[in-house]
């Protein structure tokens, strides 16, 4: 670690009393109370900024696929292993894209910012770049799809900072790279939205856009609303977290550009976040006071990313009204030290690793692998706001489960019925 990224991993380590190694990387600090609003926000940004930089800065070179070994989940088998990096930079996109799209200034989160930033521009243009040692697989097989769809979801969430400055050529490529899904269809289950957010940003540029296929996700996702805001992954319901993962949040996003132009959207529109809503009421009870949270169903190794719909509602303005944001900031923040703290989550290179908490690669799904870690960036997304939204400024605040199992009061909870 040189320069400039390792005097500004001095300062945030410093700040949040952590030492470093040998590297210059951020030591491990034993699990420890949640900090202070100000220091939750840095403790946030140094997380995240430990996540991204490694991706950007390889693919901004070009070396991504050089200097990432990446690796596989153990029954992963005959399977394709050339999407990894799309998913990795696809789905960093998706959570990091709001904090990218805040304006510069010369605190140090600011310069973290302002340095990260170019990285991602560079790394856009050289995904799209079939002269670039780092060109993704976007043609081969289905999978591109997904982290096509999570980029796509990055763009929706901050077009000024990730699309609008990128050059007319890489743009074309994009939009022709997006518009080739087309020859995949007929999903039965969460790829449906894949496929509707894909040609929703299409819609949303003012590109040709195929309304069938957005509409075919809209009406499939409503079809399989089970009640009291779940909805199945197809026709059956599954005890996991893909409502979270992808359901959610991308049936909300598609039905919300929708309605921004087509008021006759606004009442499905409407629903779907009331149920989004009700969903973070849900998460939220997930977390214990320890910061720990059922691990149930697949895909579990994407970490933190489970609480993706509460991140959405907060960065957004839009937490239910049983939640506040003090809560949330706290719970997601006590869910990080878990998390990311433990040994073995990161490589000695800084990679994320196939796990839950720490290095689990038995755990990872066979469709697994390293870059499908950074779906866990998602969580990250209120670090959009400013530093004076009350997401970050308010006192904290204990959240249910911790009130609850301390045997102070807290809320009764009660189903929806829409």
């Amino acid at each position: 670690m040189k320069g400039i990224q390792r005097r500004n991993f001095l300062k945030l380590t410093a700040l949040l009393g952590l030492g470093t190694t040998a590297s210059g990387a951020p030591a491990m600090a034993a699990l420890a109370p949640v900090p202070p609003p100000r220091d939750a926000r840095a403790y946030w940004v140094s997380l995240l900024y430990k996540m991204a930089e490694p991706v950007l800065l390889n693919l901004s070179r070009g070396t991504l696929k050089q200097n990432w070994e990446m690796e596989y989940a153990p029954s992963w088998g005959k399977r394709d292993k050339t999407s990894a990096w799309l998913e990795a930079f696809g789905r960093l996109a998706a959570g990091i894209a709001p904090w990218l799209a805040l304006p510069d200034d010369d605190t140090t989160e600011g310069r973290l910012r302002a340095k990260l930033r170019p990285l991602m521009m560079q790394s856009l243009q050289n995904g799209v770049d079939p002269d670039n040692p780092d060109y993704f697989n976007w043609s081969k097989g289905g999978q591109p799809l997904v982290d096509a769809a999570f980029l796509a979801h990055g763009f929706l969430r901050a077009p000024k900072a990730l699309w609008e400055p990128l050059p007319a050529a890489t743009k074309q490529r994009y939009v022709e790279a997006f518009k080739q899904f087309r020859r995949l269809g007929n999903f039965q289950n969460n790829w449906t939205l894949f496929a509707g957010i894909v040609e929703t940003f299409l819609l949303s540029i003012g590109e040709d856009h195929r309304m069938d296929r957005i509409d075919e996700s809209l009406q499939k996702t409503e079809s399989w609303y089970k009640g009291d805001s779940m909805y199945g992954d197809g026709a059956h319901f599954h005890f996991d977290y893909y409502n979270a993962f992808v359901i959610q949040p991308m049936y909300v996003d598609i039905l919300k550009v929708l309605a921004t132009n087509d008021a006759s959207r606004k009442k499905a529109y409407d629903t779907a976040l009331a149920r989004m809503q009700r969903y973070g009421v849900i998460l939220e009870r997930m977390i214990s006071p320890e910061g720990t949270y059922p691990i149930v169903g697949r895909s579990a190794t994407y970490r933190i990313g489970s609480f993706q719909p509460l991140a959405q509602l907060a960065v957004n303005g839009e937490l239910p009204k049983e939640l506040s944001p003090a809560q949330v900031r706290c719970a997601l923040t006590a869910v990080m030290k878990r998390q990311f703290e433990h040994k073995g989550t990161f490589t000695k290179d800084g990679w994320l690793t196939l796990g839950v908490i720490g290095h689990q690669p038995g755990v990872a799904d066979s469709y697994s692998n390293s870059g499908s870690m950074y779906l866990a960036s998602v969580a990250w997304l209120p670090l959009g706001l400013p530093p004076a939204d009350p997401f970050w400024a308010a006192p904290d605040e204990d959240w249910t489960m911790k009130k609850a199992w301390r045997g102070d009061a807290f809320p009764i909870d009660h189903a929806i019925n829409f």
